[in-house]
């Protein structure tokens, strides 16, 4: 199980994330738009550095549904390897059974 702490500031990141999705759009698609002046640009791109720094797609960590473990994420599942074959062992995904030889 990961640390409380860690599992808490994952989820504020990601609360800001999604709240600030629509502005932070918005800034980049006038800050890119070379139609639009050189002044323009630059102040979206100081408004974009105003922005909290968590509210930044790629400061969230995958981490497992289950156990919070940050290590071994599979995308698709939505959590780790640790997890998953604790689950498999149980019995518990269909059509998945424990290896052995």
């Amino acid at each position: 199980m990961a640390k409380k702490s860690a599992v808490a500031r994952d989820k504020k990141r990601r609360r800001l994330v999604k709240n600030f999705a629509a502005k932070r759009l918005r800034l980049k698609a006038v800050a890119k738009d070379l139609t639009v002046t050189a002044e323009e640009r630059f102040q979206a791109r100081l408004k974009l550095a105003e922005l909290p720094r968590n509210s930044s797609p790629n400061r969230c960590r995958n981490r497992c549904e289950l156990t919070g473990r940050p290590r071994g994420f599979y995308r698709k599942l939505k959590m780790s390897r640790v997890a998953l074959r604790e689950l498999a062992s149980a019995g518990l995904i269909p059509g998945m059974v424990k290896s052995s030889w």
